[in-house]
């Protein structure tokens, strides 16, 4: 597998552990006091980090750390859209889907200009 798709996959996971830690709360926890939401975010945090530190270095072999942070930026909205429509219930705007195109015309600038 070459380093762009590890890169990806290994971010995209990270992703998934970091929204589910960012947000997850908010549902699951949402009667329980905010100390106990921060350490239980904390705990699915640490999977974020054991994926995320080998996907950056794993993908400077390649990339700058400016494409690998708007590379990690888009896979997050990859990531956080679904979620939050399907996990939360959130509906999806139309200035989210705007947010999302330039999201993926920053990603175009830092790859191909």
């Amino acid at each position: 597998m070459g380093v762009f798709w590890q890169t990806v996959g290994l971010l995209a996971l990270s992703n998934i552990f970091m929204t589910f830690a960012w947000y997850a709360h908010l549902k699951d926890l949402a009667g329980k006091p905010w100390f106990i939401a921060a350490l239980i975010s904390w705990g699915i945090a640490f999977f974020e980090y054991m994926l995320q530190v080998p996907a950056n270095r794993i993908g400077n072999t390649r990339f700058t750390v400016g494409q690998l942070k708007i590379l990690q930026e888009a896979i997050a909205l990859a990531v956080f859209v679904p979620f939050s429509v399907y996990y939360l219930g959130e509906p999806i705007h139309w200035k989210y889907i705007l947010a999302c195109g330039f999201i993926l015309a920053a990603v175009w600038c830092v790859f191909f200009l």
